[in-house]
């Protein structure tokens, strides 16, 4: 490195070697052979300013001509408090009937910054929001690793009642470095993955599994038998049977379908009060239609059946011969 007249001359007046960096890390001398004074670098020469801020003061061990001495070893720096967890709540119910006030509550209670919620049966394979709140934890972790980031549910059915699809959720937040953390059950808290953990995982998403399979079990017995008592459940009928017959003896004095729609009047459900639709009308009067038809063909089988017993002909015999 070259330098002008007056930074040379102030080099040799301040014992500075303009080489220092290349002969480092022997001691810094004069152009006299003299020990400089101190150590420095050929910047504090070509900017004076830095002279005095970027001194830094050296050890014993290491002043220039002594010999090279050990240090002790420097202590790691404290890395300061660890941040906060980002907890992700997702609460989920399966009916429209049922309530998520309480599942809420519980996960703002335990500190989720973000809660996905959401009435949707686990038979249904996409849930929005279930996805929602995943795809939000990954896109934490990916964006900052060093975070901690919690995918916190009520209880353990919350997100899947199927055995495989729980024990694959897991595996996908593991593989994540996601924690998933219960607020109730048998797994209170942060779900550790190994050992004893992961086996009562497994068959707690199984018991989760058989109890949703009991609930369908005794909910279809339960349809059975309302259905044998005459109740197939669903919505009421708009047209009950004393509206039925008041349309039919419009229809037979020759009223028009649309005209006999106004004169009808909804007693029950949601539309009470109101005129039913000229569909509902149409549709009950071909339903009403049709089983008149299938009441007098099974009419006229049985007098016919009646008719050959009385002439001594075996029914059985001739019946192939009925359409």
């Amino acid at each position: 490195m070259e330098l002008t007249p007056d930074q040379a001359a102030d080099a040799v007046e301040r014992h500075d070697c303009p080489t220092c960096e290349v002969m480092a890390p022997s001691p810094c001398r004069t152009r006299g052979g003299k020990v400089a004074a101190k150590y420095h670098t050929a910047r504090f020469i070509l900017v004076p300013a830095l002279r005095e801020l970027l001194e830094v003061p050296v050890p014993g061990g290491r002043f220039p001509g002594r010999p090279w001495q050990a240090l002790p070893p420097v202590a790691a720096a404290d890395p300061g408090p660890a941040a906060e967890p980002i907890r992700i709540g997702y609460a989920r119910c399966s009916t429209k009937g049922q309530e998520l006030d309480s599942q809420v509550l519980a996960l703002r209670a335990a500190g989720c910054s973000r809660i996905f919620s959401e009435k949707i049966s686990t038979r249904v394979r996409v849930r929005p929001e279930l996805e929602a709140a995943l795809g939000l934890c990954r896109d934490i972790k990916s964006a900052a690793p060093g975070q901690s980031v919690i995918f916190t549910v009520h209880e353990l059915k919350r997100p899947a009642r199927n055995a495989a699809e729980l024990m694959t959720l897991a595996a996908g937040l593991q593989g994540a470095r996601i924690q998933l953390e219960l607020l109730s059950g048998p797994l209170t808290g942060i779900y550790d993955p190994n050992g004893l953990g992961a086996m009562l995982f497994a068959v707690l998403a199984v018991a989760a599994q058989l109890d949703r399979d009991y609930i369908r079990d005794k909910t279809l017995e339960g349809q059975q038998a309302a259905a044998a008592r005459g109740n197939h459940g669903g919505r009421p009928k708009v047209i009950d049977e004393d509206m039925l017959i008041f349309a039919l003896a419009l229809r037979a004095k020759g009223v028009a379908v649309p005209d006999i729609a106004q004169k009808l009047t909804i007693k029950t459900g949601a539309n009470a009060g109101k005129n039913p639709s000229v569909a509902s009308v149409y549709r009950a009067l071909a339903d009403a239609d049709a089983a008149e038809r299938l009441g007098a063909a099974d009419g006229l089988g049985d007098d016919i059946d009646e008719g050959m017993a009385l002439a001594g002909w075996d029914s059985s015999v001739a019946g192939s011969t009925r359409g």
